[in-house]
């Protein structure tokens, strides 16, 4: 998998809702009501996860916000994979 240059991945980024790079990734963030939501969303992105075998690096804080971070390590960056992991995410909330 390429990676996607930084302009491509900019105009891809117009279109998803929230989404920003960060170093040589893409994040975004989601607030729940309340912490047993958070649990749950992160529950359900973990089985997409295995399913497409790409896994997000994922934080919960201040109990009801998950933070999610996409990037394809053996490429060194972003490539379609985590664009396609990251609609998919979106899809959950």
């Amino acid at each position: 998998m390429e990676v996607i240059p930084i302009k491509d991945l900019e105009k891809h980024l117009e279109q998803m809702k929230h989404w920003f790079i960060e170093g040589n990734s893409i994040t975004k963030n989601y607030v729940f009501p309340n912490f047993k939501e958070a649990i749950s969303f992160v529950n359900k992105i973990a089985e997409i996860a295995e399913e497409k075998n790409h896994h997000p690096d994922l934080k919960i804080f201040n109990y009801r916000n998950v933070t999610v971070n996409l990037t394809t390590h053996s490429a060194g960056g972003v490539t379609q994979k985590d664009l396609e992991m990251a609609h998919l995410i979106d899809l959950l909330y």
